[in-house]
């Protein structure tokens, strides 16, 4: 075995100011009272809130201060999420720090809460990083655990510990801890699901084993999880089965089919899946109010046609100015 310890940190985030003070303090009080900790991880959009007009550019300030944040106490971080803005595009993104204060990777969030997260592009790559002489890990965010590809693709990549930060204040948190179980447990691995509280989250996180045992689930409030983790369970769990029963990861290498769904760059997306429409926010009255008639089109109780562009509320990311900005996204 060998030892490897992770605290996941759910604090209050707030909207209105910035996080990423509160953050260093939280630092300093993980250190202090468990020095034995070798890497930290904060839940998605910690360090502003969900408003992209604190996006900044790839290894902006935010960034750099994090990178001497992990300097300083010498561990691995993963400091939530930032939007960050390449171009005109914004994408909701992680960075990884090493122990040095290097930054050695970015994962862009795959699946934009859509239809809420309006305007945040989806990034295409998947994240994993090697810590020496312990194991690979992955990293996700949010709404990408709802797409079980996602975990599925990063196990494939020998991760053997996802680390996924999210942002839930909504109603489902209740439904995110059964996914969050069922992926350690198809996948054979850790799974740190680490939410925020406050503004920005309704707390909960929860981190589950590779034999699908829950380690912690954590309660509505502020809250320090420090766990520590052995990869070599991970190991063994892929070998033998998950608690000596289904080698699930071996079954899927050894699949006889291919499965026509994934094909969609060949035009054989389902047609089932085609029948449902556009992917838009529901109006009051839902289908009473606004019933479906085409892919980007939409019709009033009156009859009367609508763009769905015209029905999204509008949210300028390229605006500079922190006074008139709306919030931004509540939900995964």
């Amino acid at each position: 075995m060998i030892p490897f310890s992770i605290a996941g940190i759910q604090m209050n985030v707030s909207m209105e100011r910035e996080n990423i003070t509160a953050m260093g303090h939280k630092l300093d009080v993980v250190m202090a009272r468990f020095p034995w900790v070798q890497m930290v991880v904060f839940s998605e959009l910690a360090p502003y809130g969900p408003a992209p007009y604190h996006a900044q550019p790839t290894g902006g300030p935010a960034e750099q201060i994090f990178c001497q944040m992990a300097a300083k106490h010498g561990l691995w971080l993963l400091p939530g999420s930032m939007f960050e803005r390449v171009g005109d595009d914004i994408y909701n993104t992680t960075s990884v720090i090493d122990p040095n204060g290097k930054v050695v990777a970015r994962y862009r969030k795959m699946f934009p809460f859509l239809p809420y997260e309006m305007g945040i592009k989806p990034g295409t790559d998947f994240c994993v990083f090697d810590v020496p002489d312990v194991g690979r890990f992955g990293v996700s965010i949010c709404y990408d655990m709802w797409f079980p590809e996602t975990t599925r693709t990063l196990v494939s990549m020998g991760a053997e510990c996802i680390l996924h930060p999210t942002m839930t204040d909504t109603i489902d948190r209740d439904v995110e801890l059964p996914i969050a179980r069922a992926s350690a447990t198809i996948n054979q691995c850790y799974f740190f699901d680490v939410n925020g509280v406050g503004d920005c989250g309704t707390g909960h996180s929860i981190v589950v084993g590779p034999s699908g045992y829950v380690i912690h689930v954590a309660g509505g409030g502020e809250e320090i999880i420090p766990v520590e983790i052995d990869l070599s369970r991970v190991r063994r769990e892929r070998e033998v089965g998950i608690r000596g029963l289904g080698q699930t990861l071996k079954s899927f290498r050894d699949r006889p089919v291919e499965f026509p769904v994934y094909q969609k760059h060949l035009g054989r997306q389902d047609d089932y899946l085609n029948s449902l429409g556009p992917l838009v926010k529901p109006g009051r009255g839902s289908r009473g109010a606004a019933a479906v008639l085409a892919a980007g089109t939409v019709a009033g109780p009156d009859g009367s046609i609508f763009q769905v562009a015209d029905l999204t509320p509008h949210i300028d990311v390229t605006a500079a100015t922190t006074e008139t900005a709306p919030p931004y996204h509540t939900g995964p």
